[in-house]
């Protein structure tokens, strides 16, 4: 199976529908008027947690999604079909960025759908342009762009407990013989090659999921071998269980491989050092009363807590779970990362500056897709934001356009919902 932890895709809400231009027509009845419909609303993307999913590799094979545009509007009042939103489902524990600025747009952990692209709505009809004076307009308004999005998925596992260790030292076995995990064991380095959950019950209501991370090496926080791919799982556990060779079998030296696995979790994450750890020494059978001694006595010195475990036949397993889950009871919730404004810059990055003006009744229409992103992420009661959003669109012709097109002082401005008076 392919372990896919980050994947990029684009993702495009719908546009609206178009409103319509049409007029009342009845026999009998004259001067019917306008009756042209609204287009309908386009379709959102919608990201949902789906428990059945357990990495992002679909994502490998289609990296664009699309809703559905919305109808245009028809003649008798008739408004046009909303656009069928699109729902795309992660695993549990997928984080949603927008790929430029690496904003954190949505921590997927929980069963609440994230609308991560809203679709555009739709024109209106040329019946809202009637007027006293104009009681047959023969225009309407199109419809709204749909957003669009770069955004980048990762999946950082959901795990109260991570199981730390380098190849071979017993992790899978142990991980096998305290939950209902079942993972590969074999008796060769990096039998596991993905991460494995595993859920451990303490009674009718009290369990909690361990992670069996793949073995690590030196440099892994770095990113050799596949150290940043396994690493990031470790940073939403609230706790570590550090599993050591006590017997040194793999002939290394198991205090050499606490701080070479220590000081790769500090290069990686500098706070995962302060993440408890408790200490589970295994293959106590192979190894020597002095190799058990020394390890004993370097622990006891430190204050870490460790117990001594042969993982195939649970001698000490029962222990190490308790001492756990006692210490999972004072420790806060598994992590979750709180959503991030996108940069307004890192918005305008993106513009292209085209953008069309139409002028009705003194009204001064503007549209153009990157400024409607810009404006949906301006918050209009922060002054600075939208004194960006003036020099944004002073910036990048906007205001010349208008000028030019004869707009005057306390002329109205209309940039899709937002409306304000000019200002020369």
């Amino acid at each position: 199976m392919i372990f896919a932890d980050i994947e990029k895709i684009k993702i495009k809400a719908g546009d609206g529908g178009n409103g319509a231009v049409a007029f009342h027509r009845e026999k009998f009845v004259a001067s019917g008027g306008p009756d042209g419909g609204d287009g309908g609303k386009g379709g959102d993307i919608i990201f949902v947690a789906d428990s059945h999913l357990s990495t992002l590799s679909d994502f490998r094979y289609k990296r664009k999604y699309a809703a559905e545009n919305g109808q245009d509007g028809q003649g008798n009042r008739r408004n046009g079909k909303n656009g069928q939103d699109l729902i795309i489902r992660v695993p549990y524990g997928t984080i949603i960025r927008e790929a430029e600025s690496g904003a954190v747009l949505a921590d997927m952990s929980d069963d609440k759908p994230f609308v991560c692209a809203k679709g555009g709505k739709g024109g209106w009809g040329n019946t809202h342009f009637a007027t006293a004076t104009r009681q047959a307009p023969r225009f309407a308004r199109d419809g709204y762009p749909g957003e669009s999005w770069e955004v980048r998925l990762e999946l950082k596992l959901i795990a109260d407990v991570g199981l730390l260790g380098f190849p071979n030292v017993g992790k899978s076995t142990l991980i096998s013989v305290v939950s209902e995990a079942k993972p590969i064991i074999a008796d060769y380095h990096f039998t596991t090659i993905i991460p494995v959950l595993g859920v451990v019950r303490m009674g009718p209501e009290s369990s909690f999921v361990m992670a069996d991370i793949p073995g690590l090496i030196e440099g892994a926080g770095e990113g050799i071998g596949l150290g940043h791919e396994f690493l990031k799982h470790v940073e939403r556990c609230r706790m570590l269980v550090h599993v050591l060779d006590a017997a040194g079998s793999e002939g290394r030296d198991p205090l050499e491989d606490y701080e070479i696995i220590n000081r790769e979790l500090a290069v990686f994450n500098p706070d995962l050092v302060d993440c408890p750890q408790i200490m589970a020494l295994n293959k106590i059978d192979l190894a020597e009363d002095e190799q058990l001694e020394r390890l004993h006595k370097f622990f006891d010195e430190k204050g870490i807590p460790y117990f001594d475990i042969i993982a195939p036949i649970q001698e000490g397993t029962k222990e190490l779970i308790n001492a756990v889950a006692a210490k999972l009871q004072t420790l806060p919730p598994v992590k979750r990362y709180e959503p991030e404004t996108i940069p307004i810059e890192t918005l305008a990055k993106k513009q292209n500056h085209g953008f069309k003006i139409t002028e009705l009744d003194g009204v001064y229409y503007v549209e153009a897709e990157w400024i409607l992103k810009i404006l949906n992420k301006t918050d209009m009661e922060d002054y600075e934001s939208l004194q960006y959003l003036q020099r944004v669109l002073e910036n990048s012709g906007v205001f010349d356009a208008l000028r030019r097109r004869g707009i005057q002082d306390g002329d109205t401005v209309s940039i899709y919902d937002f409306e304000f008076e000019f200002v020369p």
